[in-house]
C-alpha cells in the first residue's frame, strides 16, 4: 500500500475518533451541569479543554455559550468538532478509491450534518441532537467499514489509528479528571460530592452501565481506576485499546512489504504493563506518573508508524 494512502486511512480514522470523543464529553457535561450557575458552567468548559488538551480561546468573555462555541464550531481551532469531522472527510476522499461507497456516503453525510448546524446565540440549548447525531455518525461509520471494506491492510490502518487515538485521549482525560478531583479532596475546596464526579468519568468514557455490571453501583476511585485501565473486555478502557493497537501493528507488519519491529516493540511494552500490573500497584506508585508513562509510549508507537509506514525516504525503502 502507497505511504500516503496508508496515512490518509490512519488519520481520517484519528480525527473521527477525536470528533467523537469530543462530542461524548461535551454531551455528558451538558446533563451534568443542567442545575449549575452560569458561572460553574464556564469553569466546567473550562475543565473539558483540559481533559481535550485544547488550549482556551483568548477573550475577556469566558462564558459558557463562547467556549462551547469554540469547542465545537470554530473551524479556525484545528480539535473542535467541525475542524476534526471535515478533516476526516478531506483524508477519506483523498483515498475515496480505496474505501466502500458506503463509507464515504456515511462519512459525507456525517459531514452535512456537522457543517450545516446553525451557528446562532441559541444553538447550545438544541445541541443534544446534534452532539449525538456526531456519536451515531461516528458509531455507524465504523459499523459500514466492519462490514463493506476488505479487513486488508488499508482496514488495520484505520484500526491503527482509531485505537492509537482512543489510547492518548483516555489517559489524557483520566489523567485529567482524578487530578482534579484528588486535589479538591485533599484541599476541601470543591462542595462537590467525589462520587459524582466519578459517575461522571464512567459516563465520559460510555462505562457507567457496564462498570455496575461488573461492580454493583458502589462507585469508589480504585475501582473507577482500574475499569477504565485495566479491564481487557471494555471497548474504551486503556487496556483494551492497547490490545488493539498491539493486533492492528501485527497485521501491518505481516502485510506491509516494510517489516519494522519498532511500533510493535512499543505496543507491547504498553500491553504487558497493563496485562500484568495490579491497580494496587499503580495506585501505590501514583496514577498520575503512570498515565503520564502511557501517554509517552503512545506518542512513541506515533512517532514510529508514521517514519516506518508514512514518512520514509525512497532510498531506505529502496535499500529493503
Amino acid at each position: 500500500m502507497l505511504s500516503r494512502v496508508a496515512d490518509a486511512l490512519y488519520w481520517m480514522s484519528r480525527y473521527l475518533e477525536r470528533a467523537e470523543h469530543t462530542a461524548r464529553l461535551i454531551d455528558i457535561d451538558l446533563q451534568l451541569t443542567l442545575d449549575h450557575s452560569s458561572e460553574s458552567g464556564a469553569l466546567r468548559w473550562l475543565r473539558l479543554f483540559e481533559a481535550l488538551e485544547v488550549p482556551t480561546p483568548v477573550t475577556s468573555n469566558v462564558d459558557s455559550s463562547t467556549l462551547a462555541h469554540n469547542l465545537v464550531l470554530e473551524r479556525n481551532n484545528p480539535s473542535s468538532i467541525v475542524s476534526a469531522v471535515s478533516a476526516a472527510r478531506e483524508n477519506l476522499r483523498q483515498v475515496r478509491e480505496q474505501c466502500s461507497s458506503e463509507m464515504w456516503e456515511q462519512l459525507n453525510r456525517l459531514y452535512l450534518q456537522v457543517v450545516g448546524m446553525p451557528v446562532s446565540k441559541s444553538w447550545l440549548q438544541q445541541s443534544q441532537l446534534f452532539f449525538h447525531s456526531v456519536q451515531d455518525g461516528a458509531h455507524l461509520f465504523h459499523g459500514v467499514t466492519d462490514s463493506t471494506m476488505s479487513h486488508g491492510e488499508g482496514w488495520y490502518y484505520i484500526q491503527l489509528g482509531r485505537y492509537v487515538e482512543r489510547t492518548h485521549s483516555l489517559g489524557t482525560l483520566i489523567g485529567a479528571r482524578f487530578a482534579r478531583v484528588s486535589g479538591a479532596i485533599e484541599q476541601a475546596s470543591d462542595n462537590s460530592d467525589p462520587t459524582l464526579e466519578w459517575v461522571g468519568l464512567l459516563k465520559y468514557c460510555a462505562a457507567f452501565e457496564a462498570y455496575c455490571k461488573k461492580y454493583t453501583a458502589e462507585v469508589t476511585a480504585v475501582r473507577v481506576a482500574e475499569f477504565l485501565l485495566l479491564n481487557a473486555d471494555f471497548p474504551h478502557s486503556i487496556r483494551f485499546s492497547v490490545d488493539q493497537v498491539h493486533a492492528a501493528l501485527r497485521a501491518v507488519g505481516e502485510l506491509a512489504e516494510r517489516k519494522a519491529d519498532a511500533p510493535l516493540r512499543l505496543a507491547g511494552r504498553l500491553r504487558a504493563s497493563l496485562s500484568f500490573t495490579a491497580i494496587e500497584e499503580i495506585m501505590a506508585e501514583g496514577l498520575q506518573k503512570y498515565l503520564s508513562d502511557i501517554r509517552a509510549l503512545c506518542a512513541q508507537a506515533h512517532n514510529a508508524i508514521h517514519q516506518i509506514y508514512f514518512d520514509y525516504s525512497v532510498e531506505s525503502a529502496l535499500v529493503e
